[in-house]
């Protein structure tokens, strides 16, 4: 078998995916030093405050919750290699001024808070963008082999760039490091600068009219499977993925020990998560909404239990299971609503999970800090598992509520499975 024809590496037989998914594994590094840097910066200027970091984290993810459906509306619409220029090189200014307040000492909290923001409002509009690119880069037939690889080379990231962080800030300080990701940004424009156009799946774009929002919106709502889907979503996003701060508070405040510590943690959980995206990668098609709703519960327990560990060397034994959890939820929710969506509002739709994947964080973040801060720092951790599995069985009882109360389909139809029944059957238990 050659090179390229294997499984879990398909995708990377076309050129234009082969030289963005470089550019996008050198930009994730930098990204996951600089949320180790950020998070230890507001730390060190907040005197150790959970409740600081939990407020910087979500004024980075609350552009999403505004935001995002302008942004997917803009990827269908827009030449989408041009506007992840616009996007990539926003973030990149944004990282430059954070770095050099830190490098000069003259950054204070606020600093922080307020760049924070408005490297979210960038973020906001690149992650849908990004999300329907990846299809024009590798191909249809390829879709989910490129979601799975996406998903690798972030994690991928994130196995070296928190240990990679903890060194910078030891040697030189948290600036440095988050000027390091400013620099990052330079690989993805290059790579974009790199791709040949004419080899580009782009689907017909969509012209300008009156409510191209809502029209989203309304084809989620008619889509029960969909809801779902974005309700695991929501539930992971806003409670569970909060390690930025999790990881931060127990290292330092629990265990009492350095950024290298906290480095380290964030890169042993990585190997976890660069595990689960392989595996994803290796997928022919999308798994079924039922793998995705159990993935998610199977996430929440492992990240309780990771709350109950007694020690740092159990904690990190511990973190990659929880690391590849969460990698396989995140990536099955991701590749079931890429795959389920029609592609002329595929970039509506992934800037609505986009938007509950990070616009929960908002809340969560600030919710998650007041824990920790009140509660003590584990319990981010048994916290945000009970209320991610109380969510998503919310979700899931509404909405088989709602399409189990819609009326019958005529008699001529009787034969084909209700929307009712294809949802229930997707997410039912299995036989005791």
């Amino acid at each position: 078998m050659a090179r390229w024809e294997s499984k879990m590496f398909a995708s990377l037989s076309h050129r234009n995916y082969r030289i963005y998914f470089t550019g996008a594994v050198i930009s994730n590094i930098g990204t996951w030093i600089q949320r180790v840097a950020q998070d230890w910066l507001v730390l060190e200027l907040s005197h150790h405050s959970a409740v600081a970091i939990g407020v910087t984290t979500a004024l980075q993810f609350l552009p999403a919750l505004v935001l995002s459906p302008a942004g997917g509306l803009l990827a269908d619409r827009m030449d989408k290699r041009l506007l992840l220029a616009l996007t990539q090189s926003w973030m990149a200014v944004s990282s430059l001024v954070l770095g050099l307040l830190a490098v000069s000492g003259v950054a204070q909290t606020w600093h922080v808070y307020l760049i924070a923001f408005v490297f979210g409002i960038g973020s906001a509009v690149d992650v849908p963008a990004r999300q329907a690119f990846v299809t024009e880069v590798a191909g249809r037939d390829n879709l989910t082999n490129a979601i799975g690889l996406n998903s690798a080379s972030f994690n991928a990231a994130r196995l070296i760039g928190p240990g990679v962080a903890g060194l910078i800030i030891a040697a030189w300080g948290s600036g440095w490091a988050i000027l390091t990701n400013a620099l990052s940004y330079v690989a993805m424009l290059v790579a974009l600068a790199l791709l040949d156009t004419d080899e580009l799946e782009r689907p017909e774009r969509v012209t300008r009219a009156k409510g191209q929002v809502r029209e989203g919106f309304r084809y989620v709502a008619a889509r029960p499977e969909l809801l779902i889907a974005l309700g695991v979503g929501f539930a992971v996003g806003t409670f569970a993925l909060n390690f930025q701060l999790t990881n931060a508070v127990m290292v330092s405040n629990e265990f009492k020990l350095g950024a290298e510590s906290y480095g380290l943690a964030g890169s042993v959980m990585g190997i976890g998560s660069l595990a689960g995206a392989l595996i994803a990668a290796r997928r022919a098609q999308a798994p079924p909404l039922r793998y995705v709703v159990g993935a998610s519960l199977v996430f929440a327990l492992l990240l309780g239990i990771l709350g109950f560990m007694p020690d740092y060397p159990a904690y990190l034994v511990l973190l990659p299971l929880v690391g590849l959890a969460g990698l396989l939820t995140m990536t099955a929710t991701n590749m079931f609503v890429q795959t389920t969506t029609d592609p002329m509002l595929r970039g509506r739709v992934m800037a609505l999970y986009a938007m509950v994947m990070m616009g929960g964080t908002p809340l969560g973040a600030p919710l998650m800090g007041w824990f920790a801060q009140v509660l003590g720092p584990r319990a981010p951790l048994w916290g945000g598992a009970l209320l991610q599995v109380v969510t998503i069985a919310v979700v899931v009882g509404v909405v088989r509520l709602r399409v189990r109360g819609a009326a019958p389909p005529p008699e001529s139809e009787q034969q084909v499975a209700s929307p009712a029944d294809q949802v229930a059957a997707q997410v039912a238990l299995p036989p005791e």
